[in-house]
């Protein structure tokens, strides 16, 4: 499985992103995905994951602004994020396991088996 992760970008506070993450090489459907960032300085942080059972993990911190989706038909999972914040800045990688991992696994990076590239998304204050 490859992951394919775009749709970054400079963004003022409030601001909007959608960042995509195509999968190819096995359907998406079965898949949980993630997207994690990492800013500056700072440890690679779990945001949010869609299991492939479609129920949703969010940190807190994002909950009702960023919304993660799965279009089947072009095998993409996409990350909506609106109301942008400076600490939002980071580099966002999407990431994929097989099946549906427990929640208490979700914010683990060891769960997942596959990885995106990273694409870099900042936020202007």
């Amino acid at each position: 499985v490859q992951l394919q992760a775009s749709g970054g970008g400079l963004v003022q506070t409030g601001g909007s992103l959608r960042l995509s993450c195509a999968a190819s090489g096995r359907t998406i459907g079965g898949l949980t995905v993630a997207w994690f960032r990492q800013a500056p300085g700072k440890e690679r942080e779990f945001v949010l994951a869609k299991r492939s059972d479609g129920s949703t993990s969010y940190i807190e911190s994002v909950r009702g602004r960023f919304t993660i989706s799965r279009d089947n038909g072009k095998n993409t999972v996409h990350l909506q994020m609106d109301g942008l914040k400076p600490e939002d800045t980071a580099v966002y990688s999407c990431a994929a396991a097989v099946g549906r991992p427990i929640t208490s696994r979700l914010r683990d990076p060891g769960t997942y088996d596959y990885w995106g590239q990273g694409t870099q998304v900042t936020v202007s204050s």
